[in-house]
């Protein structure tokens, strides 16, 4: 009887030991090939910086991740096969040396939105416009000196 106790006893430490050792092991990361996010990015995170990318750029997912082989109504978001998630990428460490150098931007509670972004050049486009804008959106120059209203003087007395 005594045997069989310690023999319980025994199993249990090492079950609770193993299952112990089996928990806190680092979780493989959710995303594949994450090469500037965090590799702890969670899910509401990298949907949150997709979205930016929708909006900024005027763009669908499919612009910059591939179709899967097997499934091309499905996209293969670890792919590396499509040009444009690379310039991504390249795009993304731009912006970050931008702001950091010029800006001094470093995240926190208080500045929670780098001053420059995606939308700062591209403004809804896939591609910045190479030029400025036309001449009929541009505000009309202010009128000369001489041209100017003078204010009333008020009369002598």
């Amino acid at each position: 009887m005594f045997f069989k106790k310690k023999v319980t006893v025994a199993g249990t430490l090492i079950a609770l030991v193993v299952l112990g050792i089996a928990a806190s092991a680092p979780a493989d990361p959710i995303f594949k090939n994450l090469k500037v996010l965090p590799k702890n990015t969670t899910h509401e995170q990298l949907d949150s910086v997709m979205h930016m990318f929708n909006s900024s750029l005027g763009v669908k997912c499919g612009f910059c991740h591939a179709a899967q082989k097997d499934n091309p109504k499905k996209l293969d978001f670890a792919s590396d096969e499509k040009g444009e998630k690379g310039a991504a990428r390249e795009m993304m460490k731009m912006t970050v040396r931008i702001n950091k150098k010029f800006f001094h931007y470093k995240k926190d509670g208080e500045h929670p939105v780098p001053p420059l972004g995606c939308f700062s050049c591209h403004h809804g486009n896939p591609h910045p416009e190479p030029n400025a804008p036309k001449e009929e959106k541009k505000m009309p120059p202010p009128p000369p000196p001489a041209q100017q209203p003078q204010p009333a003087t008020p009369p002598a007395q």
